[in-house]
């Protein structure tokens, strides 16, 4: 039986436990590389990824579930509530909270006013004309900040590229792309700055020497605070929309 991509597992429990039954969002992740079968919490899916090495199949991934029950279930209630691009929802930009104030009849796809993100058109483009805007601002922001890093540096993107990734902030490629997460435009202007510095700095030093984290340093003042704002922050970020 071929493996699902995803699925609802639903875990009895432990023999003599009065407990009910626990549900867990499962998705199988086959991996060629892996060495071991391994499981992390993706809070963009609120889901539990279980990482399968070749030969090992659904139920050595249910095994490491069962041993790690405990855990997995309390990751997992301590995600942020999902929040999805509607009328009336509330997200960040730039650290602010603003509203998505839907106008149906209007034209002109999506612009801010005030506080406010206005997108027009029939309901179920909302959520496309709001993520396309949010993708089109984080990128004008980013090539706002990444231009005096760049100058400082003497250096130069090859380009520049946002996308939805799942683990990654920012990435620098051997060729000088430089690629960050649109969801980037959600966090504070200051912990945005220090992602791009990181990455800039990339293009001079492809690596972590000491050396790069110094042209870091050089850069940006808020290395510490953005790392950590983050780490506490960033999960709910991909919980958005």
């Amino acid at each position: 039986m071929p493996l699902p991509e995803s699925e609802i597992v639903i875990l009895p429990p432990a023999r003599g436990a009065l407990a009910p039954a626990t549900e867990i969002p499962v998705r199988w992740r086959p991996s060629t590389r892996a060495r071991r079968v391994s499981l992390r919490i993706c809070p963009r899916e609120g889901a539990v990824v279980v990482t399968l090495p070749p030969r090992s199949g659904r139920r050595a991934g249910l095994a490491l579930i069962r041993e790690h029950e405990a855990w997995v279930v309390e990751r997992l209630a301590a995600l942020t509530p999902a929040i999805e691009f509607a009328p009336g929802a509330s997200f960040l930009l730039g650290g602010a909270p603003h509203e998505i104030r839907h106008e149906p009849r209007a034209r002109g796809g999506a612009f801010l006013e005030g506080a406010q993100l206005v997108v027009t058109g029939a309901r179920e483009f909302l959520r496309r004309r709001t993520v396309d805007f949010l993708r089109a601002e984080a990128k004008r922001r980013i090539a706002v900040l990444a231009a005096p890093h760049a100058a400082a540096l003497g250096v130069k993107p090859r380009t520049i590229r946002v996308k939805d990734t799942r683990s990654r902030w920012g990435s620098c490629a051997p060729d000088g792309t430089l690629a960050f997460s649109w969801r980037l435009v959600m966090a504070p202007e200051w912990v945005t700055d220090y992602v791009v510095a990181h990455e800039v700095a990339h293009l001079r030093e492809l690596n972590h020497s000491a050396r790069f984290w110094a042209l870091v340093e050089s850069r940006t003042p808020h290395r510490e605070a953005a790392v950590e704002w983050l780490r506490a922050e960033g999960p709910a970020l991909l919980r958005v929309g």
